[in-house]
């Protein structure tokens, strides 16, 4: 087996419920939900009991999917599953950082990810965004598509037929159409804003002056960024803010990392989307995936085989 990578699940993952099969567990997982109580007071209630709607909102979503992710990525390590690097998809990318050691403490990495989501909804407050997932055509054919509208732009480019597009709501069905009417398919997402957008400048520069007063320093593995789609180099808090308003290069991660030796994915957090889309990028790939404590048990006997 070659390398092993943690990829930390984003946003639009989360569903009601998530997390409490790890907690109960695993040691490890069970400390990052006590960690962003003591923070952060009610989080693990949400994750466990909170409800659709409630875990739709972006002030609520970051810090929730970013506790499932990190927690099962924790889990993993306790049961002797170590990670060579780690990847993960928008705000997953702060629960990979924190995992690889980049900021002072846990608490550090929670408090960061909080802010990032209240950032980020009070900037669609500001500027009301959506986005869609378009499939079936080409990314040149979605980007001349986006270029059609004023406030519309590709931003996570996912994989080999798959480009979401980000801009202000009131664009969003027009874009929806366009993209029906060129043959392809497009999906609204269930995400609270069009991130990854310049609808999203404010909040990354405010995010930014916050990453200054913080500590922040390498990770002790490499954390692949989605601004660059290589391990994260200084500057390292530019890039971690700039990712908010950028594109979200995964599917050239994958391949990076693919190339760098990488080919055990483990995705970690909420959800499959992740595991999906390196299944199209990297189709011999070894492809495991970790939400609660059965999947926990199921990887870890895979990698031990």
């Amino acid at each position: 087996m070659g390398k092993v990578a943690f990829l930390f699940a984003g946003q639009g993952a989360q569903y009601p419920g998530m997390g409490e099969s790890l907690s109960n567990a695993s040691a490890a997982a069970k400390a990052v939900f006590d960690t962003a109580d003591a923070v952060r007071p009610g989080t693990s209630t949400q994750c466990f009991s909170g409800t659709k709607e409630e875990l739709t909102q972006t002030h609520n979503t970051q810090p929730c999917v970013y506790c499932v992710d990190l927690a099962a990525a924790r889990a993993l390590e306790e049961a002797g599953v170590h990670a060579d690097g780690v990847a993960g998809f928008s705000l997953g990318e702060v629960a990979a950082l924190t995992f690889a050691g980049a900021f002072a403490s846990d608490e550090a990495g929670f408090s960061l990810v909080v802010e990032r989501g209240r950032l980020m909804e009070q900037a669609n407050d500001r500027h009301p965004g959506a986005m869609a997932a378009v499939l079936k055509l080409k990314n040149e054919e979605v980007e001349a598509i986006c270029a059609k509208f004023e406030h519309i732009w590709p931003v996570n480019y996912n994989c080999p037929g798959q480009l979401v597009a980000a801009g202000e709501r009131e664009e969003i069905d027009p874009f929806c159409k366009a993209v029906s009417e060129a043959g392809g398919r497009a999906k609204k997402l269930a995400v609270g804003g069009g991130f990854h957008s310049p609808l999203m400048h404010e909040a990354s520069a405010s995010l930014e002056a916050v990453l200054e007063k913080m500590e922040m320093h390498q990770p002790r593995i490499p954390v692949y960024a989605n601004f660059t789609s290589k391990p994260y180099a200084e500057p390292l808090k530019a890039t971690l803010a700039r990712q908010m308003e950028n594109p979200v290069r995964w599917q050239q991660t994958i391949s990076q990392m693919m190339e760098d030796g990488f080919d055990t994915f483990i995705e970690v957090g909420p959800g499959k989307t992740l595991s999906g889309l390196v299944k199209r990028i990297a189709p011999d790939a070894k492809i495991l995936r970790v939400e609660d404590a059965q999947m926990l048990s199921d990887a870890v006997a895979a990698c031990k085989a």
